[in-house]
């Protein structure tokens, strides 16, 4: 699962590869949003864990599960 989190005042973004389900991220991040947390932590494929604060977040882009295509459609 592919994530990509703005962040405000910055200007990239964070970009990672999770093994959650995107039903897990979008219910970590709403639950953080509507109880007023200071962060949202989601960690990645190797153990990496990103916490941000939810005050800096723009957005949260979850990605499909699909592998990506290399080389030529004909």
């Amino acid at each position: 699962m592919d994530i990509r989190i703005g962040i405000a005042n910055s200007p990239r973004e964070l970009n990672f590869e999770s093994s959650q389900s995107p039903a897990e991220i979008e219910k970590i991040v709403a639950d953080a949003l509507a109880s007023s947390g200071t962060h949202v932590s989601l960690t990645d494929n190797r153990g990496k864990v990103y916490v941000v604060p939810t005050a800096a977040l723009t957005y949260v882009e979850i990605g499909s599960e699909e592998s990506r295509r290399v080389g030529f459609v004909g």
